[in-house]
């Protein structure tokens, strides 16, 4: 696989990722958002280890739990409780700093040299965030800024591990995937029941916002990120994740008819520049296989930079 092919199908997952405040708020019961966490992970999780059928072994059960923790157990409920407390402008435009902090990371546990345009794209890429999605009325609330903050830097570091630990020999994208995110809603699961508990009622249209998230928001998108996030260098999947509230800026428009000013438009133009700059900068992949398994993720970390 070439990489511009890499790139693109590693940017579906932020993509379909973006249409999860339009489902929820069109499609689902209200109040229920752990609940709806739950089933985009669980089920999801179970139906691709069904597939595989590959369990984890040794060392990897505590892998995959880590993983699944922050990439979904502790995202989720961090990313509910930062909507409750705060405009969703404000909440996605603390989302657009992970580039940076997955910059950070990348150099301090990947020993990734931060180049000068890469810091640069994650600036311009968080700042054009912020003017689509945040209004002059916007208001922050100390918690839920917080909540935003430890949100995304826990799929930050769950990127960062992803790419450190690699995946072990002969499990493909899908098992792994589908091991995470059984670990994820384990872990949802107590506190969504203990939280929130079942919807009343379920009715056609909920159903159909439930298995979207499940299918093209679970199991299709985090196969695809997790390979991606692998394969590419650190900023590079990091960059793409900016995709995720401009295509939700995108559907508010053209599905429930919000405006779009000059101002959104300028921030939609510096955040795809800086999402185009990042993959151009980035060092090419090597024309050997990348590193994928256990033991190649360790010779790649061990290679000079």
């Amino acid at each position: 696989m070439n990489r511009l092919t890499l790139v693109l199908l590693t940017a579906l997952a932020p993509i379909a990722w973006g249409t999860t405040y339009l489902v929820t708020t069109e499609l689902l019961p209200a109040g229920h958002p752990l609940f709806a966490g739950l089933l985009r992970s669980l089920p999801a999780g179970l139906l691709a280890v069904l597939i595989s059928r590959r369990l984890a072994r040794g060392a990897w059960w505590g892998k995959a739990f880590v993983l699944g923790a922050l990439n979904i157990g502790a995202f989720f409920p961090l990313l509910f409780l930062a909507a409750e407390r705060l405009p969703g402008g404000v909440a996605a435009a603390v989302a657009g700093a992970q580039p940076l902090i997955v910059l950070i990371l990348g150099a301090l546990v990947l020993q990734e040299r931060i180049r000068p345009l890469a810091a640069a794209a994650a600036v311009i890429g968080a700042g054009g965030v912020a003017l689509v999605v945040l209004g002059p009325a916007a208001q922050l609330d100390a918690w839920g800024v917080l909540a935003a903050l430890g949100g995304v830097t826990a799929t930050g570091v769950g990127m960062i591990l992803t790419k450190r630990w690699g995946r072990p020999s002969g499990v493909g994208p899908v098992a792994y995937a589908g091991w995470q995110l059984t670990a994820g809603g384990l872990l949802l699961l107590p506190l969504t029941l203990l939280v929130e508990g079942v919807p009343a009622e379920i009715d056609a249209s909920a159903a159909l916002g439930y298995l979207w998230l499940g299918t093209v928001g679970g199991i299709v998108a985090y196969t695809l990120w997790f390979r991606g996030v692998q394969q590419l260098p650190v900023i590079a999947p990091g960059l793409l994740a900016l995709l995720s509230p401009l295509v939700a800026t995108a559907l508010g428009v053209l599905v429930a008819g919000e405006r779009f000013t000059l101002t959104q438009a300028l921030g939609l133009a510096l955040a795809i520049g800086a999402l185009v700059l990042g993959q151009v900068i980035t060092r090419p992949l090597r024309a050997s296989r990348p590193a994928t398994t256990e033991s190649d993720a360790a010779a790649a970390l061990a290679a000079p930079r």
